[in-house]
């Protein structure tokens, strides 16, 4: 009978046999160069104090051998009918039963946290297709009612880009971005704009595309800011960050790459302009100026990963004329409970 069991974030030993079957199950499905989070990135995670995301991590045991891990992230302000949650299993023990065991378990535990949306990815090579017919993690998917509800492109970026044809791109985008002021850095978000930061980061996830995905606006919060900030520093990563601001000093976009200290890879987390500054190429114009900055001071970097809705041919437009090549396919999948 399987036994699932809430590992403590601050035992190492726990943490380790955790990491390493979540590891070893990715690089199975995706390949064994394949970018995942390291160990460390991931038990500062678990360890992080914060009161907008209940992040759990477990066990799975049979007969007191460890077979599997599981994960579950409950979002504590927004979005509270929502779960998301992730099943590894070792690869010598699949095909007999474990997943769905260890799923059955983390369903009943997101259930009994009064959560009925369930959330979960799959990625896979781009060979594989949109659909990703035969991928083992989107047919476990399927086979127990996760649906596609969001078709992502991974997209990678080799280092560095030539200089001139970013100077290029750059002179190009400031022609049509007159009338704003871009703003860079290293490391925390400065007080002048972190309030601007802050609305645009809580609007990524819904001004993005979202297929068929359940989601809400997350709450606009500073201190949340900032604690992600210490946890970025915790995990040996490095932000770097652009805004383009209005005639009045209000920020209408920004950009952010953080660099993993421990992979050697850079990753873009959100991007976005407000609406009613659109079509100023503001879009193209942070994102040069922060992949300039990160090529100043962070010339080890060897690539740069960042992921898009496919039906995003904006934002995919602009990746592409950065160097961005399609490098994997993601599913975003959703479960609706009774």
């Amino acid at each position: 009978m399987l036994e699932l069991i809430q590992i403590d974030p601050f035992d190492g030993v726990a943490v380790t046999l955790w990491w390493e079957i979540y590891a070893a199950a990715e690089r199975a499905d995706r390949g064994a160069d394949t970018a995942v989070w390291t160990r460390h990135e991931s038990q500062r995670e678990l360890q992080q104090d914060t009161e907008t995301i209940d992040r759990r991590a477990y066990l799975a045991c049979i007969d007191g051998e460890i077979v599997a891990s599981g994960r579950l992230a409950l979002p504590l302000r927004d979005n509270l009918r929502v779960a998301t949650l992730g099943v590894h299993v070792a690869p010598e023990l699949r095909r007999q039963g474990v997943g769905t065991a260890v799923l059955t378990a983390l369903e009943t535990e997101a259930q009994e946290a009064h959560r009925d949306v369930l959330k979960a990815s799959a990625s896979w090579p781009c060979s594989a297709g949109d659909d990703g017919h035969g991928v083992p993690g989107r047919e476990f998917a399927r086979r127990h009612g996760y649906a596609l509800a969001l078709g992502d492109v991974q997209s990678r970026l080799r280092l560095p880009v030539a200089e001139a044809h970013l100077a290029g791109l750059s002179a190009e985008a400031s022609t049509r971005s007159q009338g704003f002021s871009l703003r860079s850095w290293i490391g925390s978000v400065p007080e002048a704009v972190v309030g601007g930061w802050a609305e645009l980061d809580a609007a990524v996830d819904t001004e993005a595309p979202v297929g068929d995905l359940e989601i809400e606006p997350a709450s606009v919060d500073i201190r949340e800011i900032r604690r992600s900030e210490m946890l970025i520093a915790q995990q040996n990563r490095r932000s770097f960050g652009t805004v383009a601001c209005d005639g009045g000093g209000r920020v209408v976009a920004y950009t952010q790459l953080v660099v993993s200290g421990d992979d050697g890879n850079a990753y873009q987390w959100g991007t976005l302009v407000r609406r009613e500054a659109r079509g100023h190429g503001l879009g193209l114009a942070v994102k040069i100026a922060n992949l300039q900055l990160l090529q100043e001071h962070a010339s080890d970097v060897r690539a740069i990963y960042t992921y898009n809705a496919g039906v995003n041919e904006h934002m995919l437009a602009i990746n592409r004329r950065l160097g961005f090549a399609p490098s994997e396919l993601m599913a975003e999948l959703q479960k609706r409970l009774a």
